[in-house]
């Protein structure tokens, strides 16, 4: 039998706790909604071109809303 030697040891590293628990729930709630907004925009699409530009409007809708939130409010 060998004995350990206790320097030879790593110490066991602590897993990192996740300092922003909610940052999983916002972004499956972004991804619930550009999936929202991609239906809706290539549903109302009358041809393949407006079906890709409604596409990328599903993924930067948040930009269009915060752009007239701000409008409406005068800043």
């Amino acid at each position: 039998m060998t004995e350990e030697n206790s320097s030879t040891k790593q110490p066991i590293k602590e897993s990192k706790k996740m300092k922003n628990s909610s940052s999983g729930i916002a972004g499956a709630a972004y991804f619930m909604a550009f999936i929202g907004a991609a239906v809706f925009y290539i549903q109302q699409a009358t041809s393949f071109g407006i079906g890709v530009i409604g596409f990328l409007k599903a993924l930067v809708w948040p930009a269009f809303l915060v752009y007239e939130l701000l409008q409406h409010i005068m800043m």
